[in-house]
């Protein structure tokens, strides 16, 4: 079943003491356009989650939020830089000696001062990204989910759309065909109040007849258009991205209608001509949000 290109999907999970929350969202567009905000700590897996979204969605403007909590101590390490320490013991007691006053320095209090103390970071990159890729795997089905549920919905209602120009299309060519009857009567009505007593030349009405019919035949257009809307059936139903498909279909049934528009010369023809188009009108609506 088709896809909408809206959707929301979301998945927070807890691995030895590491919080990761991930929110996805995804609206229309053209393209597959991925953009992911991230702690700075976590950016080198940008193009691994990119990829993986990648390889789910085909369509759509998605917007990717990471959030990332480190309360565990793997990988953690307190170093001294022992250096800068001595610098500041030094000059402490330097003006110890200046002022005349006791050099009573505590390490505890040296540790406060700045670059003494650090916490560097070694963490595990694989297993860090085990588990991003894990929520965010998730987080993305969540979404998928959301957006098969909505292309459930524009599905429906474009069937039933389509359905509906298929019975204006039927009605336009009855009455096309209705037409060409009508003028062969008219014009033999016409004919013999010209000429009164005259003859009619049957070979010259016949002529003028098959000028008039090809004029205003619009069985190929018919065909064409009966084609595309089994053509946009068939898409309806498949597991395809379709958006551009479809979107491409419906250009083509607006063009084919608008050559049966300029060859009526009906009220009724124009008037169901005009109804075909609103309709398509509503369905390139809903088509744009279709993956």
């Amino acid at each position: 079943m088709i896809k909408s290109m809206t959707g929301y999907g979301k998945e927070s999970i807890s691995e030895n003491l590491r919080n990761y929350q991930i929110e996805i969202k995804s609206v229309n567009h053209r393209y597959l356009d991925i953009s992911v905000k991230m702690p700075r700590a976590l950016s080198y897996l940008e193009e691994e989650i990119k990829k993986l979204i990648s390889e789910k969605l085909k369509r759509g403007k998605v917007d990717v939020f990471v959030t990332f909590e480190n309360n565990s101590a793997e990988g953690k390490e307190i170093k001294i830089n022992t250096e800068i320490a001595k610098i500041y013991i030094d000059e402490l007691k330097k003006l110890a000696e200046q002022e005349a006053i006791s050099a009573n320095i505590e390490v505890t209090e040296i540790s406060k001062y700045p670059d003494v103390l650090s916490i560097q970071n070694t963490q595990d990159e694989e297993q860090i990204k085990k588990e991003v890729l894990k929520a965010t795997n998730t987080a993305v089905e969540r979404l998928i989910q959301m957006r098969q549920a909505e292309g459930s919905k524009i599905a429906e209602d474009l069937l039933k759309r389509i359905q509906y120009i298929k019975q204006k299309i039927e009605k336009i060519s009855k009455l096309s065909t209705g037409l060409i009857e009508e003028y062969v009567v008219k014009l033999e009505n016409r004919i013999k109040e010209i000429l009164v007593n005259q003859e009619i030349d049957e070979s010259r009405l016949a002529q003028e007849v098959v000028i008039y019919a090809d004029k205003c035949s619009i069985e190929e257009e018919v065909t064409r258009l009966d084609s595309h809307i089994l053509q946009f059936e068939k898409l309806i139903n498949s597991n395809e991205a379709i958006g551009k498909k479809l979107d491409f279909i419906i250009q083509e049934m607006n063009r084919e209608t608008n050559t049966i528009g300029s060859k009526a010369n009906n009220l009724d023809i124009t008037n169901g001509v005009i109804d075909i188009k609103t309709e398509l009108e509503n369905i390139r609506e809903q088509v744009q949000n279709i993956e």
